[in-house]
């Protein structure tokens, strides 16, 4: 039986822990044997007690001093601190229960620290930035000096194991091999499959909306992004729709009513368990490699992990069985010009990893890395642009019109329409910039790096084996990259003059999709999917507004939000975001819905 996650913990820094006294009593007995005299015990004790405060000091002290010597040697400085307890010790216990994602970073940022800057947790320094050129020579131009790092691998394998969003080196160019072929325009531009997923889940929200209630639209779009994600990845859909969408909490005299149901229907499963897994798995990224003591007796991925094995396994033997049943009667492969293999028509992403590995734990590994972007991300996507939405009804009305005009009130859209919509692209692109999908990443470096100081001093100096978060969210926001009206919702920065003043002269200050050779694969098919759901939503429904009286109470955001905010973030915001791994609204976004009429508006 597996020890719990605290006592192995415990096991491996006992050896640390007890050196530092261990040695004190050998220099206790030593002297009493060499000067024939007998030391106090409340020395003794008091030395012993002493010994492991002060060896870590003097450690932290040495390497703080070697850091520094290493820097001034470069003609660099080190990064300035992040002020907090002695070591970072209270990143340990700050509750994130109201802390709304990197706004804490704001204010501090631009008005002392600049945009990069040191924070020492448990006397571990991270080196975390918002800045475009460091965060450019991160993803590519210094590229092969960072890496994921074996601290961040460790945290994730238990859910995306050797996957490509948490392997490095060859595994990574591995995985990234194997998976680029499928996501080839041919593939993400058939959307017989949204189609089909758009209209099950319109329909639902437009029965529910009848019947006089609110609706939860996060609920309902990761529910069409699981749905999708899974048909389109592993060819099996998980039918999470069919549990139906929750009614708001305050439906009958029982609160959990609105969830019950979804949380047991066995199509729901895996998709939940999924959500937990993620959940769990961020606070961990946040603790590092002593999450352990958040998760003291009982290791919380256990359960939930099961449960995704449980469905994918089956799935994985099949497809596999398939495979070899094929290989004696199909035709032989075609391999394209780079030497990679061509996808077959109607081939899941599974089916095609399938001829490169049959190693379950390889294809399970993969499958989950891809479900959860391609589910999350683009959820997070069509949430927050929603919201917006609902805030800004002049660019709802524009953005029907468009619709209207470009694909009409009821056809079905293609490859074209998107290219043709350009309102279209700058509404999602507004909100990938102000609701970033992915707010946090990070890496770590695998040789001494420089970064640019943000006003303009000398470079600062990154150390070998540090790890190096970066807050896209926070530079998505940054006034003096974007503009006085960088916080205000303004599709048109992304067609007028302040596109080709801004972005077109740095395009590293926008990244919702990162950048270099580890850019995302899906960014394409994350637009596809969501102007296709948007526009199949605007032409059933012609407007759509906030339902705040159906949000849990414990969702609604605190007041304290418009009376304490000094970046301006939180103080007009109707909901309250959160981060895992990826951007979500806590509660949901429940929203009422007017239906279009038959006449061809805006036409």
């Amino acid at each position: 039986m597996a020890l719990p996650p605290g006592i192995g913990y415990l096991a491996q820094q006992l050896p640390r822990l007890l050196a530092p006294p261990l040695v004190v009593y050998c220099v206790k007995l030593v002297v009493e044997l060499r000067l024939g005299t007998e030391i106090p015990a409340w020395v003794t004790t008091t030395a012993c007690v002493l010994s492991g405060p002060v060896l870590l000091t003097i450690i932290v002290q040495y390497r703080d001093f070697i850091v520094r010597r290493q820097a001034a040697a470069l003609g660099a400085v080190v990064a300035p601190s992040l002020p907090g307890w002695i070591g970072g010790i209270n990143m340990l216990f700050s509750s994130q229960e109201n802390v709304y994602p990197a706004e804490p970073l704001a204010t501090l940022c631009s008005e002392k620290m600049g945009y990069t800057f040191s924070i020492r947790f448990l006397f571990q320094s991270r080196i975390l930035t918002a800045d475009p050129e460091n965060i450019k020579a991160i993803l590519a131009t210094e590229f092969n000096s960072f890496e994921k790092g074996a601290e961040f691998r460790g945290i994730m394998e238990p859910l995306l194991g050797t996957g490509v969003f948490a392997a490095d080196g060859e595994m990574w160019k591995f995985h990234r091999q194997m998976t680029r072929p499928f996501f080839h325009r041919e593939r993400i531009s058939d959307f017989d499959l949204f189609d089909h997923h758009a209209e099950n889940a319109i329909a639902q929200l437009k029965a529910r909306l009848r019947e006089g209630h609110p609706a939860d639209f996060q609920d309902m779009v990761s529910r069409f992004t699981m749905d999708s994600a899974s048909s389109f990845l592993f060819g099996q859909n998980v039918r999470s729709l069919d549990a139906g969408l929750p009614y708001p909490y305050y439906v009958t005299t029982d609160p959990e009513y609105s969830t019950r149901a979804a949380t047991v229907h066995p199509s729901n499963a895996f998709a939940n368990a999924f959500q937990e897994a993620q959940t769990i798995t961020a606070m961990r990224t946040r603790l590092g490699q002593h999450w352990p003591l958040r998760e003291f007796w009982l290791d919380r991925l256990e359960k939930p992990m099961s449960i995704v094995r449980g469905f994918l396994d089956p799935v994985l033997k099949e497809a596999v069985a398939k495979k070899r049943a094929m290989a004696t009667s199909a035709e032989k492969e075609k391999i394209n010009d780079v030497g990679e293999r061509e996808v077959q028509e109607g081939e899941s992403l599974l089916d095609h990893l399938v001829n490169y590995t049959e190693d379950h734990t390889i294809l399970r590994d993969e499958i989950l890395n891809i479900t959860a972007a391609g589910r999350d991300t683009t959820a997070s996507l069509l949430t927050f642009t929603v919201y917006m939405l609902t805030e800004h009804p002049n660019i709802l009305s524009r953005l029907r019109q468009e619709i209207i005009r470009v694909v009409g009130p009821n056809q079905r859209p293609t490859y074209d329409n998107f290219r043709e919509m350009k309102y279209l692209r700058a509404v999602l692109n507004e909100t990938l910039r102000l609701y970033t999908p992915v707010p946090f990443n990070t890496r770590s470096t695998i040789q001494p790096a420089l970064f640019q100081s943000s006003n303009g001093g000398p470079p600062i100096y990154v150390p070998a084996g540090t790890r190096v978060p970066f807050a896209t969210l926070l530079m998505h926001r940054r006034t003096d990259l974007w503009g006085p009206d960088a916080l205000k919702f303004d599709p048109d920065r992304f067609l007028d003059e302040r596109l080709h003043k801004y972005l077109t002269s740095n395009p590293f200050i926008f990244l919702p999709f990162n950048a270099g050779p580890r850019i995302c694969l899906g960014q394409q098919f994350a637009y596809h999917e969501a102007s296709f759901f948007l526009v199949r939503l605007l032409q059933t429904f012609s407007g759509v507004s906030l339902a705040p009286n159906a949000q849990p109470p414990a969702a609604r955001p605190p007041a304290v939000w418009t009376t304490e905010d000094k970046s301006g973030w939180k103080a007009h915001e109707k909901i309250r975001p959160r981060s895992h791994l990826t951007m979500f609204i806590y509660g949901g976004l429940w929203v009422t819905m007017e239906e279009a009429g038959t006449e061809a508006e805006g036409a």
